[in-house]
């Protein structure tokens, strides 16, 4: 099957773009390169000694994506590419949604133009929203708070009209919670441009010392430990739960939801020590206040993942914090030096 993928230099595409090809599956990129590196592709490319079809194409140049779509024969389209900061969705809501929802549609557009109606969008956790209770699961009434997590909901919305009103679609809408780790290989992983957003990429860069010390944001929540807890998913678990699901949904119609999580929830500090023993030594931080619209704790049933895609996560939070560990270490300032 030929499988575009867009947003596929990125962070979770440039795995799920490997985890495709080991597959057997031959895969197209479109990605505009605001927020990632191509040399994640060229990386990609030399480990699994096969080609990659790139285009330099924003979404929202639907000239361009039409271009796309009449150069390749794609069967499958899998959905990575949008803006994804909490923080900066706050600021910048209406990029955000012009970005994420607009870019959406224009890429339905050329796709129903071109009869290809199989595909698989990431989604995200914070379209469960703050008042559903732990662990989500997916007949859950979604309702996210902020902006990014509302354009995943309106996109998982507008695929969902597109699936009762056309039973020629073939949808899945994932629902992923914390992303982790990198390919065992450490030659990709995440590399986040500026602070990053998310724990373990920070722990990282506080590892490889391009960061003084972690914050930790609010040590007297009701948990075991008094910090948040998180469901953490090793990034290759992820991608192989994109891969399971567009097997599934190119040979059934209809729009399918699954959660893609561990099931666990791990603490601030859980996390912080497991990088300390990937590292070998303490790393440092300090207790802060909590951060408004912070959740003490959340994380998946992913027991409709196992039920229909046969999948599941494998990797430990030790595992998780090994392999980011590898890629930050041999690439301290991620593909910049490349």
């Amino acid at each position: 099957m030929k499988v575009l993928v867009t947003g596929g230099t990125g962070y979770i595409g440039s795995h799920t773009v490997l985890c495709l090809l080991e597959a057997g599956h031959q895969v197209a990129v479109v990605d505009n390169l605001i927020n990632s590196s191509a040399e994640s592709l060229r990386r990609v490319q030399e480990l699994t000694g096969q080609d990659i079809s790139f285009h330099h194409v924003d979404l929202l140049d639907e000239a361009a994506l039409t271009g796309v779509f009449a150069t390749e024969e794609v069967d499958a389209v899998i959905h990575f590419a949008g803006l994804k900061a909490v923080g900066e969705s706050v600021q910048k809501p209406l990029q955000y949604y012009h970005n994420n929802v607009s870019g959406t549609i224009s890429l339905l557009r050329v796709m129903d133009a071109f009869d290809v109606r199989t595909i698989v969008f990431s989604s995200s956790a914070t379209v469960y929203g703050e008042k559903n209770p732990v662990p989500y699961i997916e007949k859950m009434d979604i309702g996210a708070n902020n902006p990014y997590g509302r354009t995943k909901e309106q996109v998982e919305d507008i695929l969902s009209d597109i699936g009762a009103a056309d039973d020629r679609w073939h949808v899945a809408l994932l629902r992923y919670f914390n992303p982790v780790g990198a390919h065992e290989s450490g030659r990709i992983g995440e590399d986040p441009l500026g602070i990053p957003n998310n724990l373990v990429p920070f722990i990282a860069q506080v590892a490889v010392g391009r960061r003084d010390k972690l914050m930790v944001f609010g040590g007297d929540y009701d948990t075991p430990d008094g910090t948040a807890l998180r469901d953490y998913i090793h990034v290759m678990d992820l991608s192989e739960g994109h891969v399971a699901a567009v097997d599934y949904v190119a040979a059934t119609a209809g729009v399918h939801r699954w959660n893609l999580g561990s099931g666990i929830g791990s603490s601030v500090f859980d996390v912080l020590h497991a990088f300390e023993r990937a590292v070998g030594h303490p790393l440092p931080y300090e207790v802060a206040p909590r951060r408004a619209g912070d959740l003490p704790g959340f994380w998946a049933d992913p027991s409709a993942a196992l039920a229909d895609l046969s999948w599941s996560t494998t990797k430990t939070l030790d595992q998780m914090c090994e392999d980011h560990w590898r890629w930050q270490k041999n690439n301290p300032n991620g593909y910049a030096a490349s």
